[in-house]
């Protein structure tokens, strides 16, 4: 299981605003901020051109009573885009279960929002090259509520240029069980050719936390309070 990341309390007005509730790991690192190709591997990135479709997957759990999603992030390239933001949507679905055939949650194709260049993938040996330009690419989704479990999120993207959009694997070199579908066949684990092992994709789940049982009805205790209060004024 993934870890969480620590929660905290923030309104519910979307992407810009709402808490971190999940993150698959880091998509660039360092300073500059770099995505390097990780020791004995060779991938630069794997195909997720959502016009395809080819589209790549992750797992996820939520813990706890559950989140109320509402917004996505997702980090990827087209080769050559320089500087310019390339993006103009993603197709996204959340499932419970098996990643090719599990039940799903949410979904949508929704217009993507630059959140920013990040960084670049490169290789250990060509630090400096910038062919590879990875933005974040923000989604206000409908809102969503998630229970407690184990999750698939699935992701293809659409861009104006040539090569790509591609998914690079997170920063840290994780190894993992990123995985990736190919013009509708089923999911199959993303192997690096170099050194044979698996990898992470990044992503981050906006949202909030529903609270917990015990919140509800101390917020609804306070609530009554100050009716009576106001009562007793009039």
């Amino acid at each position: 299981m993934k870890p969480l990341i620590t929660l905290g309390l923030v309104a519910s007005l979307g992407v810009a605003q709402a808490a971190e509730l999940y993150s698959n790991g880091p998509a660039v690192q360092g300073t500059p901020p770099l995505s390097i190709i990780r020791a004995g591997g060779t991938l630069l990135g794997a195909g997720a051109q959502g016009s395809i479709p080819n589209l790549v997957a992750d797992d996820f759990s939520v813990a706890g009573p559950g989140w109320n999603v509402e917004g996505l992030s997702f980090f990827s390239y087209q080769s050559f885009a320089g500087g310019a933001y390339t993006f103009t949507g993603v197709t996204w679905s959340v499932v419970s279960g098996d990643v090719s055939t599990g039940a799903v949650v949410a979904s949508g194709t929704t217009a993507a929002s630059n959140g920013g260049l990040v960084g670049y993938r490169v290789s250990a040996t060509t630090l400096t090259n910038t062919d590879r330009a990875i933005f974040r690419v923000n989604l206000d989704v409908p809102d969503f509520s998630l229970a407690a479990g184990n999750y698939w999120l699935r992701w293809g993207l659409t861009g104006t240029l040539a090569s790509g959009p591609w998914q690079p694997p997170t920063a840290d070199g994780a190894i993992g069980n990123g995985s990736q579908s190919l013009t509708n066949a089923a999911f199959l684990p993303v192997v690096d050719a170099g050194d044979g092992l698996g990898v992470e994709f990044p992503f981050l789940v906006h949202g909030s936390v529903v609270p917990e049982p015990g919140t509800w009805a101390l917020m609804l205790a306070g609530g009554l309070a100050v009716a009576g209060l106001a009562r007793r004024r009039r």
